[in-house]
């Protein structure tokens, strides 16, 4: 005789966290994130205090996402060796590199904070691209979306803790402990890959005939070829490209909007981490019910409804402290609500209807589709602060995110069908 308990049981998708190995990698991800969600931030600041310049403290975002450039490269290295040891190998070296960032003492070393930005700016590339495929092999569909909407959640999540954590290190005991507890994140990820055990997709050769710059482009050709995923690569890369110049006014958003000093985007970014944490939760949930287009729809009118409250709030400013954060933590709420969403929903998609041994590459050519843009646009959202009100980069923002969730709620007859039902894959 079959229960009630047991049909809702049976009915209930497997969650990831029963597996060993992905509760490590969930681990290291933590620890990764949480040093790395306070070094970013920190880095802005400290440049910015060094140089007195908005501008300045502005194009660490720039160094960060600049390595994207390279991201193809980094794809093509994790699709053609084992990625275990390259993952424990790259955080090593970010470590290390994090490191250098001790012989800072003044604003005639601003160059080395942007290049070691870089650095771990491009390992960050290499650690995606590796770690999609490392998830490809130890899951199966079914459990895909709840894996990412996990990693998502910490990530974004970590900003609920580590602003408040990297600003109070960083007023305390200046930069240099910020730069030690990053430095150990990276450190703790590569432990724990050592200790895991995996069966890994093998490391295919290259197809005779096949030139170098062809089997590069192999990710984007894969992106490209799927008219759902195309949409909604497209969409992405639109709403969050023109982020880029939301991204350029962080600091004139936080003095106008909540009137204080830059210490205050600390705070601001915690609240935004609570809404991302909320968001990607329930992502996998919503997910199943909407499927992966109007997920993905629905986070990007939630990001581009926070980035018009952003715009509201500082057209129209407040009289009192507690208003101007109510509108300011509100909107940073719906933005971070929302970003878990895009990014579950087009990850999950691209991860489902991608082989093994090519998630480093689509992995890769999806973080260039986003982040290029987005970089390009925060370059020139800096060179307009000096001549352009940062009110109307707000405003251009806002307008850019709503009509990518426009772009990808009209693809319906693209909808995939929805992921294969539960399996009774053992735990790995």
């Amino acid at each position: 005789m079959t229960t009630t308990a047991t049909v809702a049981a049976a009915r209930k998708p497997p969650s990831p966290m029963r597996r060993p190995a992905y509760r490590r990698l969930m681990v290291g991800w933590v620890a990764t994130n949480l040093g790395d969600s306070a070094l970013y931030l920190v880095l802005a600041i400290w440049v910015r205090e060094l140089t007195g310049s908005d501008a300045a403290g502005a194009l660490v975002f720039l160094f960060i996402g600049l390595p994207a450039l390279l991201a193809p490269f980094a794809g093509q290295l994790a699709d053609r060796v084992h990625r275990r040891p390259l993952l424990i190998g790259t955080n090593l070296g970010t470590a290390a590199v994090v490191l250098t960032l001790l012989l800072v003492q003044g604003a005639e070393h601003v160059w080395l904070i942007y290049a070691v930005t870089f650095g771990y700016g491009l390992a960050a590339y290499l650690t995606a691209a590796a770690q999609s495929g490392l998830l490809r092999d130890l899951l199966p569909d079914e459990e895909l979306a709840g894996a990412n909407g996990i990693f998502t959640s910490v990530d974004n999540g970590m900003r609920i803790v580590s602003p408040a954590l990297g600003a109070a290190l960083y007023v305390a005991a200046g930069p240099a402990a910020v730069v030690v507890l990053a430095a150990a994140g990276f450190l703790t990820m590569a432990v724990l890959l050592a200790t895991i055990r995996i069966q890994e997709s093998e490391p295919e050769p290259r197809l005779p005939g096949e030139t170098y710059w062809h089997e590069l482009s192999g990710g984007f050709r894969a992106l490209l070829a799927d008219p759902l995923l195309r949409l909604l690569t497209i969409a992405t890369a639109l709403g969050f490209g023109i982020t880029g110049l939301l991204n350029a006014t962080i600091f004139p958003l936080v003095e106008h909007g909540l009137q204080e000093g830059p210490a205050a985007l600390g705070p601001a970014q915690a609240i935004q981490g609570v809404g991302a944490l909320l968001g990607g939760l329930c992502s996998a949930a919503v997910l199943r019910r909407l499927g992966e287009r109007r997920l993905v729809a629905a986070g990007l009118a939630l990001l581009g409804l926070g980035t018009v409250a952003a715009f509201l709030a500082v057209q129209c400013p407040l009289a009192e402290a507690w208003m101007r954060w109510g509108a300011m933590g509100g909107a940073q709420a719906l933005i971070g609500f929302g970003v878990p969403w895009i990014i579950v929903g087009v990850v999950t998609l691209r991860m489902r209807l991608t082989p093994p041994r090519l998630q480093g590459r689509t992995s890769a050519a999806l973080n260039v589709s986003i982040n290029v843009p987005q970089m390009l646009m925060l370059a020139l959202g800096s060179a307009l602060l000096t001549a352009v009100d940062f009110r109307w980069l707000v405003g251009v923002a806002a307008a850019g995110v709503l009509v990518a969730a426009l772009a990808a709620w009209s693809g319906r007859r693209l909808d995939a069908p929805a992921p294969p039902a539960a399996s009774a894959t053992p735990p790995a």
